[in-house]
């Protein structure tokens, strides 16, 4: 797989780390917290087709990027700065 750095251009999957999937931290504070957190963590779903992910370029600019992917195919559908807020 190739992924296209807004930074740095097209560079191949081996410079880059796998975070997971942008999901928003639950609030510890909540009565709740335990299951919420439990929930985040394992019970995700498990999309076909385009879907977001976060990837750090380890080997490169060292940006954390934000990443479309259609899962069905692997195809490299967009990418952007994790910080940007679109």
């Amino acid at each position: 797989m190739r992924i296209d750095c807004p930074y740095c251009g097209e560079r191949d999957l081996g410079e880059f780390v796998y975070f997971g999937d942008p999901v928003p931290r639950p609030d510890p504070s909540a009565a709740d917290a335990a299951q919420r957190f439990h929930d985040s963590v394992y019970l995700r779903d498990n999309p076909a087709g385009p879907h977001q992910e976060l990837w750090y370029h380890a080997y490169g600019c060292r940006c954390w990027l934000r990443i479309t992917r259609d899962t069905r195919t692997h195809a490299m559908l967009g990418s952007a700065f994790a910080s940007d807020p679109a």
